[in-house]
């Protein structure tokens, strides 16, 4: 089986493959072949990817009779010319929002595989590149706060006086979050966190932040589908609304994380309640390109709006292609280990398997996946 990795376009730096799976791909019996510069961003020579057993060439060389591509971002159907019928496109596929892409895939007979949606089930884990990724952004999150506010994280005691530690607040406590209180906590900053889901009080607490949460409201747990947050009452986002008004007035420091998927990000955090935090304050916005958490922002920019300076990245993980890369090329690595058939000498996806049908998107020429029927 030929396996494709695509050089990424436009802003991404990352790239599908490291030199360590591509080892770990070619050792299951795969030919890997890369686009010449395909890792060059993210710090990988085209001889490292030749050393490991890799294949360099052009686009068109790399994709002739290719039976799987994988990609960081989806490239345009008309950009995959030259890989075998039914071959599989496995990436960050984004299906709701680029639905003519999508639907191109199908026309072009490519069986596409979007690896956000994988299924958040244990044996999914390794595969999980959403969770990879957060993981990083909530982290790089942190660090561009601190490098944007204007004082100290931690508590300093000097001779010249007490530096009080930053007060730092996050908001949705999913894997990025998480990584979010900890960097914070490691920085010296006293943190504190919220999430609709009364289940991760004690992982807040694990890592030492403070849980803030609405009590009141007694069984609305903000629970969704696979481990996501869900939709709350309305009940439950007036009385949120109101605890977070009186605790946000005194942080230094906001991070917002929550996203629902395949709808537009909760919003979290008002024009007014920005109003309220004192100048010099940051809040960074991890769920921008979704419409974001806080009221008009703009994805991708960095804005001073009464006082408080507003980030909104847009894939943060980019910022860290490197390792950011080598998560991702592990989780692609793993999901086509897992479906690699010995036997047959390339990878069998079983109609029936829950991982597959959470991924797959096209096939045989049509749109497969329950949620693109109305797409």
């Amino acid at each position: 089986m030929k396996i494709a990795i695509l050089k990424e376009g436009g802003e991404e730096t990352r790239v599908a493959a490291i030199p360590e799976t591509v080892k770990k791909l070619s050792a299951l019996g795969a030919r890997i072949a890369v686009e010449k510069g395909a890792g060059e961003q993210a710090g990988i020579r085209d001889s490292d990817f030749a050393e490991a057993g890799a294949a360099l060439g052009d686009r068109a060389g790399v994709l002739d009779g290719a039976e799987a591509i994988l990609c960081v971002q989806g490239p345009e159907p008309d950009a995959l010319q030259g890989a075998a019928k039914g071959a599989l496109l496995i990436g960050a596929l984004d299906p709701l929002r680029r639905s003519d892409a999508v639907t191109g895939y199908a026309e072009a007979g490519i069986e596409a595989l979007a690896m956000e949606w994988m299924p958040r089930i244990t044996r999914a884990q390794s595969m999980d590149i959403l969770s990879s990724q957060s993981n990083l952004a909530g982290y790089k999150a942190v660090i561009d706060a601190a490098a944007a506010y204007g004082r100290a994280f931690p508590m300093m005691m000097t001779a010249a006086g007490t530096v009080s530690p930053a007060r730092v607040f996050i908001m949705g406590v999913g894997v990025a979050g998480l990584q979010a209180i900890a960097t914070a906590k490691r920085l010296g900053a006293q943190v504190s966190a919220t999430d609709v889901r009364s289940a991760t009080k004690e992982q807040i607490r694990s890592l030492g932040g403070k849980p803030i949460f609405v009590e009141e409201e007694e069984g609305i747990e903000g629970e969704g589908e696979g481990g996501y947050a869900g939709e709350t009452s309305e009940a439950y986002k007036k009385a949120q609304a109101e605890l977070v008004s009186s605790h946000i007035s005194k942080q230094d420091v906001v991070i917002t994380t929550a996203l629902i998927p395949g709808r537009p990000a909760p919003r979290l955090i008002s024009d007014a309640q920005v109003a309220s935090m004192r100048p010099g304050s940051v809040i960074v916005d991890l769920a921008a390109e979704a419409g974001g958490n806080v009221e008009g922002i703009e994805a991708g920019s960095t804005t001073v709006r009464h006082g408080v300076q507003l980030i909104t990245p847009i894939q943060p993980a980019r910022s860290l292609a490197a390792d950011a890369s080598a998560l991702f090329s592990r989780n692609l690595a793993n999901f086509l280990t897992a479906f690699w058939d010995k036997d047959a000498g390339r990878v069998v996806l079983p109609d029936d398997d829950e991982i597959v049908a959470g991924i797959r998107l096209t096939q045989d020429g049509r749109k497969v996946h329950e949620r693109l029927q109305s797409a």
